[in-house]
């Protein structure tokens, strides 16, 4: 039973080993980051349809209209609406496997969050957000 156990964790560990050592290529990054910015800028200039136009097909699905979507973003997601500026950290494969892209945004209340984008590509290779998440820097605002 012990030999079973133990060539069945190697075999878990071989098939997991890869995953994490995969990293998202140079260009899909330049291209992700491309994509959140200009939903950044289309939110900074009120263009309501553009912003909505980087969205993925999910998030389409889950906010059918350009009100819902901006109502969503505008409740739950104001550092990310409205800030005074914010930079790019490091890409990622999140635990499913998903591409994701990290983003440091100094909010317009005075406060520096962490923006965790999840990307979707599109069949014709061109990305979009399939998802935000948000959470202050607490050691970067005290």
């Amino acid at each position: 039973m012990a030999k079973i156990v133990t060539a069945f964790c190697l075999l878990l560990a071989l098939m997991i080993t890869p995953l994490r050592a995969a990293e998202i290529a140079a260009d899909d990054q330049k291209a992700m980051s491309a994509i959140i910015t200009q939903q950044l800028q289309a939110f900074a200039a009120n263009r309501d349809a553009d912003a909505y136009g980087y969205a993925a097909p999910i998030v389409k699905f889950a906010f059918p209209t350009i009100e819902s979507f901006m109502g969503m973003v505008k409740q739950g997601y104001q550092p990310v609406y409205r800030n005074n500026g914010y930079r790019f950290a490091e890409s990622f494969f999140d635990p499913a496997g998903r591409p994701a892209q990290k983003v440091i945004i100094d909010a317009a209340d005075g406060k520096t969050y962490e923006a965790v984008y999840f990307m979707e590509q599109q069949p014709d290779g061109s990305w979009r957000i399939a998802g935000c998440v948000i959470r202050v820097l607490a050691d970067l605002n005290a």
